[in-house]
């Protein structure tokens, strides 16, 4: 009978262990796609920033009182709302917190910030990611303003 019990405590440590270095993989899976977020806004990229949300037409963009919906419509507001470098500024993340919510579905909670020439907006986001074939991608984005 001690048998069986240790066998099976040693089988469920070792179970919560796997799930919790799959679980950091992940995260870090995420965090390259924010990285590479921040990375193409700072080239002056939309479209590379654009990357990291789901390629569809149900991904959502709720801000400022309005909601987006489509990939294609939430790339055309960003290039209206930022249409060169200077008004894109310089982008960071911070205050990031990842939690899953499914294996295949994590909810990012994270301030953002900009440094442009004249002034340095900020506000904070809550991001839903799914994961698919494609990688882990935004499926919903709610974003507030400091303004």
């Amino acid at each position: 009978m001690t048998r069986k019990v240790l066998i099976s405590l040693f089988v469920s440590i070792v179970v919560v262990h796997v799930q919790t270095i799959s679980l950091e993989t992940e995260k870090k899976e995420i965090e390259r796609v924010l990285e590479k977020q921040i990375a193409g806004w700072n080239n002056g990229s939309i479209e590379q920033f654009m990357t990291g949300y789901a390629e569809t037409d149900s991904v959502r963009f709720a801000s400022g009182g309005t909601v987006t919906l489509g990939w294609n419509a939430m790339l055309a507001r960003y290039k209206k709302e930022y249409p060169d470098s200077a008004a894109m500024g310089r982008l960071q993340f911070s205050e990031i917190a990842i939690s899953f919510l499914a294996p295949n579905v994590a909810m990012v909670f994270g301030k953002w910030s900009l440094t442009r020439a004249n002034d340095a907006p900020w506000g904070l986001f809550t991001l839903i990611f799914q994961k698919s074939i494609h990688g882990w991608r935004i499926i919903h984005d709610h974003t507030s303003s400091n303004k």
